[in-house]
Formats: C-alpha cells, structure tokens, sequence
C-alpha cells in the first residue's frame, strides 16, 4: 500500500526530509510552506527552502496565510491524504483540521521528548549544556508537542556542537528515520507511546536579548550561547558602539573582572574563568580570526567590554 501524504515544512531543516520522502515509494500529494518573505535590502519577496525545493520536485504547494479557514480544510480533505507530516512548518495546526478523520498526523521534532518542547529544542538542548539531544517522531494533538511518540533516536552533543551543526545532523538522520516509519506504518505494526507530562521542559523562542553576552556568567556557560546561537542570531558584544559576533571562543583557567580583557589577544574574564575568543564577525564584515581582527581593532590589557 501506497501511503498519500501532504508535507508541512518552511526552512533548510526541513528539505533533506521532503527529499526522503519524494524518493520513497509514497506519493506526495501537496507541500504547504509559509508565504513568501522580503529578505535583505532589496526587500525582494524570496520563497521558503522548502517552497524552492518543492518547485524543482514539480509538487504542488500551498502557502495559506491562515491554515483554519474552512475553504483550506476542505481543500485538505478533499485531498484525501493518509498522512500529513509537519517539519519545521512555523504555523500550529487548528483543531477543526485534526479532528479531520482517517488522516494521521505527524510530526517531527528536534528533541528526546518530553524534554524540550516546543519553539527553540536545539538551542536549548545546547544552552543548557545537555550530553544529548535527539529527534522524536510523534502524532500531533491539541496540546503543543505532547502528543505520543513513535520512534526516538539520540544524539550526542559535544562541547563545540553549534545550532548549524547539530541541526544539519538531525535534519539528515530525520530524513531516514521518517521513511522507516512510514514503511511501519504502512504494514500497520506503528506503536505510539504516551509522554510523561511531568517529565515536561519547554524551550521558548529565542529571545533577542539574549544574544547580547553578559560577561557576569561562567565562561562555560557563554561558549555554550555562543554555540547555541551560531550562525544566527549570533552571541555579541559592542565595541565602539559596533556588535561584534562571536563565532568560536574555548574557556581557558583564568581571573579578572568579569568584561575585562585579561591580555591584548581577546582573553575576556568571565564570572568563572575566562573565554579565548578564536573567531569573529564585525557587523557588516565577513568572519575573520581573532588574530587579523585585531590588527585593526585593538584590544589593550585592562579594557572593560561592558563599558565599550
């Protein structure tokens, strides 16, 4: 039996994943994505990954502003789908279109649920210095991401493990483990375990007031933000009213006043030893290392950040 599937998915995360699914031997009947955005100074409309990706592929796609108008669900009903899977979609879906019977939906989630629920589970995973991570394939209900769960797989995050890194890494392994679970699901033997609520943790969307370091922390726990939010938004820090990004740093045994520069080559005190900053990105510049960004941008012993 060929299972007949609609696909909900937005950024680069989600593409290996339709990729996967198009070259299964189910049949894609529609891709939904979010409308086209204006990027960059042009302001030019510009499609989704997924949207640019399911034009090469000749699928049909949608990109509703809203998802709970009666004319879409009809649409999606009439369609008449087995499975609808969501990846990354940046929109919740309504109630009126779960309720819609004899479609399963699915959806796959960055985390080893119930931990990490939620907008921002691979930032978190990494702020919070977790060991591992992992992708939870579960059904959609009501509630946001406490449905139950279909297959798990984990991952171990190392102590230079970045939001780009993981995330490539996950958005591969999900590409094969969802086929594995629709040929599962095709010869009926799916299982679905219920999460423990209270074993529940949430991570809330990335606020931008967090990309700005704060020098009072550990050491440990700033490379673990600079990590988390590389490439984008990027941990930073002014100097001479300029952000600067840092991109790569390691923690290094060492005192001072937290913000102070401990030498003249980015060695920056923290609350608890202090972070070597390796690489950077001056705003409007392309990254360089920390070496050549000094060349221009000195640097002296004793200067405070938080005061530059």
């Amino acid at each position: 039996m060929t299972l007949k599937i609609i696909f909900m998915g937005t950024p680069e995360f989600s593409v290996p994943i339709l990729k996967s699914i198009n070259e299964s031997n189910h049949e894609l009947l529609a891709v939904y994505t979010q409308p086209a955005k204006k990027q960059s100074r042009g302001q030019k409309l510009t499609k989704s990954p997924v949207h640019q990706f399911a034009d090469k592929l000749k699928i049909p796609v949608r990109c509703p502003e809203d998802l709970d108008s009666e004319y879409e669900v009809n649409l999606i009903k009439d369609m008449q789908p087995d499975i609808i899977i969501v990846v990354a979609y940046g929109k919740i879906l309504p109630e009126k279109l779960l309720v819609l019977s004899k479609i399963d939906f699915l959806n796959i989630h960055a985390s080893l649920l119930p931990k990490w629920r939620g907008a921002a589970p691979i930032q978190r995973a990494i702020m919070n210095m977790d060991n591992e991570t992992g992708i939870s394939i579960m059904r959609i209900v009501k509630k946001l991401d406490a449905g139950p769960v279909m297959k798990f797989l984990k991952i171990n995050i190392g102590k230079e493990t970045t939001y780009e890194s993981l995330s490539k890494e996950m958005s591969i392994l999900s590409a094969r483990l969802i086929v594995e679970c629709l040929n599962i699901i095709k010869n009926k033997k799916e299982k679905f375990i219920p999460q423990d609520n209270k074993k529940a943790t949430y991570a809330k969307k990335i606020d931008k007031s967090e990309a700005k370091i704060n020098w009072k922390n550990k050491a440990k726990n700033i490379i673990a933000s600079i990590n988390a939010l590389y490439p984008n938004p990027g941990s930073w820090f002014k100097l001479n009213g300029v952000r600067i990004k840092i991109l790569k740093a390691k923690e290094i045994v060492a005192k001072g006043n937290p913000g102070e520069a401990i030498n003249d080559k980015l060695l920056i005190a923290c609350a608890e030893n202090a972070i070597q900053v390796l690489e950077v990105k001056k705003e409007g510049k392309s990254s360089m290392s920390a070496s050549d960004f000094l060349i221009g941008n000195k640097i002296k012993k004793g200067t405070n950040l938080n005061d530059v």
